[in-house]
């Protein structure tokens, strides 16, 4: 494997072009507020804001189906009662 390919072109250009980025992307960062002491302290409550909103959102949908289970489960239960023993056998069906 050639440096050029492993690093994406000279390695001394692209050494350059990421401290001129690392700097761009530190003022852009630091004009937020972030600093590099609570960057960590932010990412980790980024993490958990996601966290929440996800089993947030499983929380309400099991909510609503255990609502709906709570109609839905009896009334198919006896509609299949009602089927089964409202259903003939091929055999009394034809004469």
């Amino acid at each position: 494997m050639d440096r050029n390919t492993l690093f994406g072109g000279n390695p001394i250009s692209v050494i350059i072009r990421l401290v001129v980025l690392s700097i761009v992307v530190g003022i852009v960062l630091s004009a937020m507020g972030i600093t590099p002491q609570n960057f960590l302290a932010r990412l980790d409550a980024l993490i958990r804001h996601i966290y929440d909103l996800g089993f947030g959102a499983i929380d309400w949908i099991l909510g609503y189906l255990l609502l709906g289970a709570l109609v839905v489960v009896p009334i198919w239960l006896i509609a299949r009662v009602f089927g089964l023993l409202g259903t003939r056998s091929s055999d009394d069906r034809n004469p």
